[in-house]
């Protein structure tokens, strides 16, 4: 079985749940089926866009690199290495701290500002609102819901990305 293939089962599965809940009513139906749906989206949107970001910068070598494991269980802090100078340590820590510039601030707003971030808050945003202006929404039913979208958008998003 491929990856995709049990990404589409998990979701396949989620959405017999929610179909269950049509037995129950029509509105119980519609607060699961639009919680599933928001949460999977978001999930399975944000997942992609921080592996893309991720991807971005490993190619752009914009990473650090980390000591090996042996040595970051013994001295997790690093204090014994050799030639421990402490003001060169306080340069390098102030080095790393990241102000507010016009870069910096480019970069989050465009990690941020990914389609695929922002279409399924959106959809969350629409959908809930759709319901409460329909009078259809039920909040005891809605947010529970949004934990089926959660698990299944996780489990999805481990097989896909």
């Amino acid at each position: 079985m491929t990856k995709i293939q049990k990404a589409l089962t998990y979701m396949g599965g989620g959405e017999l749940v929610v179909l269950s809940s049509l037995a129950y009513s029509s509105t119980m139906y519609m607060n699961v089926q639009m919680a599933y749906l928001s949460s999977l989206f978001v999930i399975l949107g944000s997942s992609y866009a921080y592996k893309s970001m991720i991807i971005k910068k490993v190619d752009a070598d914009e990473y650090e690199g980390e000591r090996n494991l042996l040595e970051t269980i013994e001295d997790p802090h690093g204090l014994y290495e050799e030639e421990l100078d402490l003001k060169e340590i306080v340069k390098e820590e102030r080095a790393k701290i990241k102000t507010l510039s016009r870069d910096s601030m480019k970069k989050g707003v465009k990690g941020a500002a990914s389609l695929f971030r922002l279409v399924p808050y959106a959809f969350l945003v629409l959908g809930f609102m759709s319901l409460e202006n329909n009078g259809l929404l039920d909040i005891s039913i809605y947010l529970p819901s949004l934990l089926l979208g959660i698990i299944v958008g996780s489990s999805s998003a481990k097989e896909l990305f």
